[in-house]
């Protein structure tokens, strides 16, 4: 018998072939974790359906340090420089947040002018990183000129930092009972000179973007977080105030002095990625606002605690002066200072979120236990909710509106 070789008609017989429940067929493509838009080393594992995201399954630790249990293994002044490694965009903030943590814990209590510093260069901090990420997210979506002008001006904050703790990226400024050092003459003038040129230029950055068709269009109904979202998830900073929810330590939760200085909570209205952009915008005119006030009633004194005498290093003069001091500074480098035994948690308002610490003390120079609420960690969790209904493209602009850094989120 011959074989037949005729075909059916090929639409016919793909009717009849196909199951109800039929389903495109859908593809596996890992983003990262070498990816630019991933700002730094975060892969997602994504399902498609054409260009549709189906499932988003973000994957972390790529850049995990296990910065905890090292804590548990160095005296608390040693753990000061690993503080610059979490958010390494705003090392100065999180040197503050440790250190308020440990001071809590000792109850100890610093001079105005120390706080004052503090709060000065966490703002600084804050625009620093907010430049960072307004410009990561305008070349994100092919605003080059935008990602130019931010890096210059934080430049400038470089060269600031650099002149106040010797150091441009990782500062390790603050000290538990103190700081590195006091500003140096002429310093607080530099940083109101900034504060008058900075203003003009940011609305010049701000006006890039505000306005660019090719800007609303990436980014406006685009990866939009509702309150209830925001709230579920743990969302904090910028990502939560974007939702509309008015939280911030600052103004909640008032430290170091907080509680003397005016400004505004910036909230967003849709929660999308338009809303999350005007509000670091807007944020940073708040810190220039903040630091201009303490600019003007900078406070005078001492800029370390004196009655930290086992906490804070004395000075080196005294060391090479004085056998009493030599001995302290020993004792304090090689046992570290000496805390109560208790546990104390303390969070601060850090450019990403909220950062917070959770110490365990037994006693002695070492904490017993340590854990770190990193904001960028609880900031991601939302990524399998919110990337699924986006194109590919789209999850380019939520990512660079989330403004994450992967060093405090894996630590």
């Amino acid at each position: 018998m011959a074989a037949d070789f005729s075909f059916p008609d090929p639409a016919a017989k793909t009717a009849a072939n196909l199951p109800p429940e039929f389903e495109p067929e859908k593809m596996s493509l890992s983003m990262g974790p070498s990816h630019p838009s991933t700002h730094g080393v975060l892969r997602i594992q994504f399902e498609l359906e054409g260009e549709m995201v189906t499932k988003a399954d973000p994957i972390i630790g790529y850049l995990h340090r296990g910065d905890e249990k090292i804590a548990e293994n160095m005296t608390y002044n040693q753990f000061v420089p690993y503080t610059d490694r979490l958010d390494y965009i705003a090392p100065l903030a999180n040197n503050m947040a440790y250190a308020i943590a440990v001071e809590r814990l000792a109850h100890l209590e610093v001079p105005a002018r120390c706080a004052a510093i503090r709060v000065l260069t966490a703002e600084m901090a804050r625009v620093s990183s907010h430049m960072m990420g307004l410009g990561a997210f305008g070349i994100d979506v092919g605003a080059w000129s935008v990602f130019m002008y931010c890096f210059e001006e934080r430049e400038k904050l470089y060269k600031l930092f650099e002149e106040l703790t010797g150091a441009r990226f990782t500062t390790s400024y603050s000290r538990i009972g103190g700081l590195q050092r006091d500003v140096p003459p002429g310093w607080i003038e530099k940083v109101d000179a900034f504060c008058d040129q900075f203003l003009p230029i940011l609305d010049e950055c701000l006006a890039l973007l505000t306005r660019n068709k090719i800007f609303l269009d990436r980014t406006v109904d685009v990866g939009v977080i509702t309150k209830a979202d925001a709230i579920a998830y743990g969302l904090s900073g910028p990502n939560l105030r974007g939702s509309g929810i008015p939280t911030d330590l600052r103004k909640d939760r008032p430290y170091s002095g907080y509680e003397q200085y005016e400004f505004d909570v910036p909230v967003g209205a849709k929660g999308d990625c338009y809303d999350r952009f005007l509000c670091r915008g807007e944020e940073m005119k708040q810190s220039i606002r903040i630091i201009r006030q303490i600019v003007k009633n900078f406070p005078g004194g001492e800029w370390y605690a004196k009655d930290a005498r086992k906490i804070f290093a004395p000075p080196k003069d005294k060391v090479l002066t004085s056998m009493e001091e030599l001995i302290n500074n020993f004792m304090l480098v090689t046992e570290g200072p000496q805390m109560p035994a208790g546990e104390v948690y303390f969070e601060a308002e850090n450019p990403k979120g909220i950062l917070g610490f959770y110490i365990v003390s037994k006693g002695g120079g070492v904490p017993y236990r340590m854990k770190i609420r990193s904001p960028s960690f609880c900031n991601l969790s939302l990524l399998p909710k919110l990337c699924v209904g986006h194109l590919v493209s789209d999850v380019v602009s939520i990512l660079g509106s989330l403004d994450f850094v992967m060093g405090e989120c894996d630590r």
